[in-house]
């Protein structure tokens, strides 16, 4: 019987280049990705596992070992799918941010897949109270009104003195009006025609009130006579009277002309701390980019062209992670020499994929793009017109 020892192998050596090795097919998906975001999705788990083999096969195999496992393939394909998703939800996000903006968040649900149809009217609206507030015809801010008695000869007055520290308990007030001026012309034309003696029997005969005895004469006179008189009293209270005007700096009021005795002078005024009542600060509401609620697109509703974009991506990430693999060790020493890694040259190849793929997606979002397609449907009417201008018309002759 032979005496002569035979060499040991280390089961651990074999059980470890087992293991760095594709063996040719993967396990179940389940459980296996990293984010585990479409492991309920049966059409996930057939198409994870055809794209762990495609990949392989695109990557060398059987030809090559490939130095990657199934966890691999799993976590490129999931991520691939994740890419496409967010890269979609993007574009959907500026096409719809103003529509949404300001929307309760709760009663949104998950917008993903579905088709926003609105208006940022709503939206719109709401930043103009803020506007509004300023003259007095919207916001969440009421308008206050005030007043000051003034004193003869005494031309300054300080509302915030008067008004702000007595009555509103030392706020800071901001005055939005004045009411500082001549009362309305219309309320002192003086109608030269009345009880004149003028003869107005006709006039009564016509409207049926001959037999009636009026308590007053009266003369209808065109709308421009009267518009014409209120000018005439504007025109002589600025050019023959003391203009009522005022200067308002930091909340102290100077009056013009200088009174001469006492009178209310009244004022709008807000409180400065009423104003960020008007701010659309709620915590429930879409607010920016940020917080819409997209999510991840399901898997099984992607169409063809989505699926197709996905493996290509899904195809380059494995390059790269194939590559950083193989450039961990620049080259492997063999019996009578080395061998040499492409580790590098595939990383750089699939970088230029990844960036070619995302700027074909982007085209293609941006070409869809509701601002697009609606600048496409203007064209296209518009040659339709042009279209239609060369048909010939039929001439009818009845």
């Amino acid at each position: 019987m032979s005496d002569v020892t035979q060499p040991i192998t280390n089961p651990t050596t074999l059980v470890d280049q087992d293991r760095v090795r594709w063996p040719g097919s993967g396990s179940a998906v389940i459980g296996r990705t990293p984010f585990g975001f479409y492991d309920n999705d049966s059409t996930f788990q057939t198409d994870a596992q055809s794209a762990a083999v495609w990949a392989a096969y695109r990557l060398g195999y059987p030809i090559v070992d490939i130095e990657m496992l199934d966890v691999n393939f799993y976590a490129a394909f999931e991520e691939a799918i994740n890419e496409y998703s967010a890269q979609v939800n993007q574009m959907n996000i500026q096409n719809y941010l103003l529509t949404l903006q300001g929307q309760d968040i709760s009663t949104l649900g998950n917008l993903t897949g579905k088709a926003v149809m609105g208006t940022p009217l709503p939206y719109i609206i709401e930043l103009a109270k803020g506007y509004g507030r300023e003259v007095g015809v919207g916001g969440y801010a009421d308008w206050k009104k005030g007043f000051i008695v003034t004193k003869p000869l005494q031309q300054v007055y300080d509302l915030q003195e008067i008004w702000g520290n007595n009555v509103e308990n030392c706020n800071r007030i901001e005055v939005m009006r004045i009411f500082h001026d001549f009362p309305p012309a219309f309320a002192r034309i003086y109608d030269p025609f009345s009880m004149t003696g003028m003869s107005y029997s006709n006039v009564l005969n016509e409207l049926g009130f001959g037999a009636y005895s009026p308590a007053v004469q009266f003369l209808m006179t065109p709308i421009f006579e009267d518009l014409l008189r209120g000018q005439a009293i504007q025109f002589n209270d600025m050019v023959r009277k003391s203009a009522y005007s005022f200067e308002l700096v930091n909340n102290k009021l100077k009056l013009f002309p200088i009174p001469t005795f006492s009178f209310k002078v009244y004022f709008n005024y807000m409180l400065r701390n009423d104003r960020m009542k008007g701010m659309l600060n709620n915590t429930g509401s879409v607010a920016d980019y940020a917080n819409i609620p997209y999510n991840n697109i399901t898997y099984n509703t992607i169409n063809s062209v989505g699926k197709q974009w996905i493996r290509k991506y899904f195809l380059a990430i494995c390059k790269e992670l194939l590559g950083c693999i193989r450039q961990k060790y620049q080259s492997l020493p063999i019996p009578g020499g080395d061998v040499t890694l492409d580790g590098a040259e595939l990383r750089n190849e699939a970088q230029q994929e990844k960036t070619d793929l995302i700027t074909q997606l982007r085209e293609t979002l941006t070409a869809t793009s509701q601002k697009q397609l609606m600048e496409n449907q203007a064209l296209q009417a518009e040659q339709m017109q042009e279209s239609l201008k060369r048909v010939p018309l039929f001439i009818y002759i009845g």
